[in-house]
């Protein structure tokens, strides 16, 4: 079978963004290993949430070794930097954080773990990091320089489908579910996702979202029951995450891939 690893910013976002691909791959026997340039130490958590002399960074290494379990993914590997916090933050600027990461220093620490593992897929994000946020504009720019450094045969860059969002809000808006002036701009000239026109790569992970939700919900110092993720009803839960985006990295848009492994064994 093959080998599917998936690079990540920060915990809980590999069950966001690609969760049901990861669980529906390692499900069909494939290998799945998660790497996460950072433990996330610059996430939010509610006063009293950590235990005594606990750090956030402590906490989110364990909900991520309990979502891998549920995922299914067989490695857990962190390179070792610190999250950069949001775009325009102070912590931009601190010498440990990913941002300011070597690239070929960065990039040498992940392929490692490629050539370690041969791998066959590497998942990233698109180049603007989904919607901005520096560790993710990052994860692009590591990951597909050191897919280039070891050769690794196939690199897709998860995403969302900017369309597909405006569709779905566009339907709350009539249904009177979201008033229209609270809907986030996902406008073609938006940085948000990508137009579903550029996309290469649908995967339909509806037989997987149990474990997707599963995923999200062992991140609870960043998703807790209330969220907006957790608080969706199941139909809406499928509608917003039953499909999962991705780009395959140099190939020109058009939807014609159904599966990151399709033809590996």
């Amino acid at each position: 079978m093959a080998t599917l690893v998936s690079f990540h910013a920060h915990p809980d976002d590999e069950s966001i963004q690609t969760g049901g691909t990861l669980a529906k791959a390692a499900a069909a026997g494939h290998r799945v290993v998660l790497v996460f340039a950072t433990r996330g130490e610059h996430g939010e958590v509610a006063d009293g949430f950590l235990d005594d002399e606990e750090h956030l960074a402590q906490r989110r290494e364990k909900e991520t070794l309990a979502s891998a379990d549920v995922l299914g993914a067989a490695r857990v590997e962190f390179l070792g930097y610190h999250d950069s916090g949001m775009m325009g933050t102070p912590e931009n600027d601190l010498p440990s954080s990913f941002w300011q990461a070597d690239l070929e220093e960065a990039a040498e620490r992940l392929a490692r773990i490629l050539t370690e593992e041969s791998a066959d897929v590497l998942t990233v994000y698109d180049s603007d990091g989904g919607y901005g946020h520096p560790d993710h504009i990052q994860v692009h720019r590591v990951g597909v320089r050191a897919a280039e450094r070891v050769g690794t045969p196939r690199v897709y860059e998860a995403t969302m489908n900017r369309d597909h969002i405006r569709r779905m809000m566009e339907e709350a808006v009539v249904a009177g579910t979201i008033p229209r002036e609270e809907v986030p701009d996902v406008s073609q000239e938006s940085t948000f996702g990508r137009p579903e026109a550029a996309l290469t790569t649908a995967v339909d992970v509806r037989d997987h979202l149990a474990q997707k939700r599963a995923s999200m919900a062992a991140h609870a110092s960043q998703i807790d029951e209330q969220s907006f993720f957790l608080a969706m009803p199941a139909e809406a839960f499928e509608a917003a995450f039953g499909t999962e985006w991705f780009i395959r990295h140099g190939e020109p848009g058009g939807i014609r891939e159904s599966d990151l492994l399709e033809g590996l064994t």
